[in-house]
């Protein structure tokens, strides 16, 4: 299984991963969303580059012209809410892809334990495509697992599979790596945090992503 750390280049990635983890510009729920939605386009172009690609011929006004266009059927799918303007992201490059809505949330017990329901799935046949599951945060790894093989479940086993997540935690990585299908998995994420809380948060992490995006729930 192979991990790429994207913000270990110097790019303006970094400049939208600084905006998003500080809490003055996170005031402004409008920017988080559309920095969130620019680090999906950033993520998607460097997955776009390990695709598979075929010869197109497009007609132009004086000619013909040979183009290497994405062979690869892609899935995009996402868990509701805190991952619509990442998943927006992809969505504006990979405009003709279809796309998949996973809603699961964290049960929480009184010990600070937690556990994730899956409730509902929304998408098509999975087999023999190429799913790119995007997550903004990765903090223990267990969403991620849970929501692969529910989608799996429903729609059938993808040809490969691309994680991306904007913050992810070595915690979780390590347990991505370990529950995904080793051979057919790459994971994709724009900056790696340490520490994980109690409550199993990440630290520095960016907060809450959905309440940040779309206002804290009740």
């Amino acid at each position: 299984m192979t991990l790429h750390i994207l913000s270990e280049q110097n790019t303006v990635l970094n400049k939208f991963i600084a905006q998003i983890r500080d809490k003055q510009i996170q005031k402004d729920s409008m920017r988080f969303r559309r920095n969130m939605e620019r680090i999906g386009e950033i993520t998607a172009y460097e997955i776009s580059k390990a695709l598979n690609y075929k010869p197109c011929v497009v007609e132009t006004p004086l000619g013909e012209a040979t183009v290497e266009m994405i062979d690869d059927q892609l899935v995009v799918a996402t868990i509701l809410r805190a991952g619509l303007p990442y998943h927006q992201g992809f969505l504006n490059y990979f405009d003709d892809a279809q796309n998949a809505f996973v809603s699961a949330y964290r049960k929480s017990t009184k010990d600070g334990k937690f556990t994730v329901k899956v409730e509902y799935i929304s998408c098509g046949s999975l087999e023999g495509k190429t799913l790119l599951l995007v997550d903004p945060m990765l903090a223990t790894g267990s969403s991620l697992v849970l929501t692969y093989n529910a989608l799996c479940e429903k729609g059938g086993t993808p040809a490969y599979t691309h994680v991306a997540a904007v913050v992810a935690s070595e915690q979780g990585l390590d347990y991505a790596m370990k529950n995904m299908p080793r051979k057919t998995t790459t994971i994709w994420t724009a900056v790696v945090d340490e520490e994980l809380t109690s409550r199993s948060y990440i630290v520095p992490g960016i907060g809450d992503a959905g309440d940040l995006a779309y206002g804290e729930k009740i």
